[in-house]
């Protein structure tokens, strides 16, 4: 279980550090994400899928269901503010609430 923050980036954004992802070939429904150091093994987590589901948060943030998303670049912030930033969609598709801290389980697929 980690923390995710909303990612500020829009489903349309620029290169990534993962080779091969521009901005049309980033996965069509939007539900991506920067890997942070602890998962991002010098790239090689480039392309990982993870199925993911929201598990807690401040005021009841979570969705029911998980999603899929994959990753597409290396969390840029410095300290990474989590293992996984999820793009907007992604977020938007696991919490009710925008720009809060939600508790998250993960596996990769």
């Amino acid at each position: 279980m980690f923390c995710l923050r909303r990612s500020h980036r829009s489903p349309h954004c620029a290169a990534t550090k993962c080779p091969g992802y521009t901005e049309d070939q980033l996965p069509g429904n939007g539900h991506f994400v920067a890997a942070g150091s602890g998962i991002w093994d010098n790239g090689a987590a480039c392309g990982r899928r993870y199925r993911l589901r929201c598990l807690s948060g401040l005021r009841r943030p979570c969705k029911d269901g998980s999603i899929v998303v994959e990753v597409v670049d290396f969390c840029r912030h410095s300290p990474c503010p989590s293992t996984l930033v999820l793009s907007t969609t992604a977020f938007d598709a696991v919490s009710k609430i925008p720009n809060t801290k939600i508790n998250v389980e993960y596996a990769q697929i």
